[in-house]
């Protein structure tokens, strides 16, 4: 595999992470900066507080943004912009997303990283770099 020089993780893919999925091991080991955007953070959190194990949940995801190439993408007025026209397309496309996936979208662009996502929506974003996983 290539290496990646910004992977961002969305959602799925830090839930594929914790399964052991290989695309998503293998895309890990080769990135060299790992980026959670903060609105992955609040989808993760609300999945934690819907589930048993919230302690564990959030101990391991602590564990993981502790990693020293591990970094959490803020949203920040540059963000906002990108937001904006990411939204705008889609509706003018009429090709809307998620809004929590249009921030994803709008923060991995800034950043100019890599969205790695089980999820085809982020595919009608004509301006984002994905790399979509395979899921049973």
């Amino acid at each position: 595999m290539r290496t990646i020089e910004r992977l961002v993780l969305d959602t799925s893919a830090y839930s594929h992470f914790r399964e052991g999925h290989p695309r998503v091991l293998a895309s890990l080991t080769a990135a060299v900066h790992v980026f959670v955007p903060v609105i992955v953070l609040g989808e993760l959190e609300a999945a934690f507080e819907s589930g048993s194990r919230v302690a564990e949940n959030r101990r391991v995801l602590a564990e993981f943004l502790a990693l020293p190439y591990v970094s959490v993408l803020d949203v920040t007025p540059d963000t906002v912009r990108h937001y904006a026209r990411i939204f705008v397309s889609l509706r003018t496309a009429g090709t809307p997303i998620p809004l929590n996936d249009v921030w994803i979208a709008a923060s991995t662009v800034q950043f100019h990283g890599n969205l790695l996502t089980s999820d085809r929506d982020y595919l009608r974003v004509p301006s984002l770099e994905s790399t979509l996983i395979d899921t049973p």
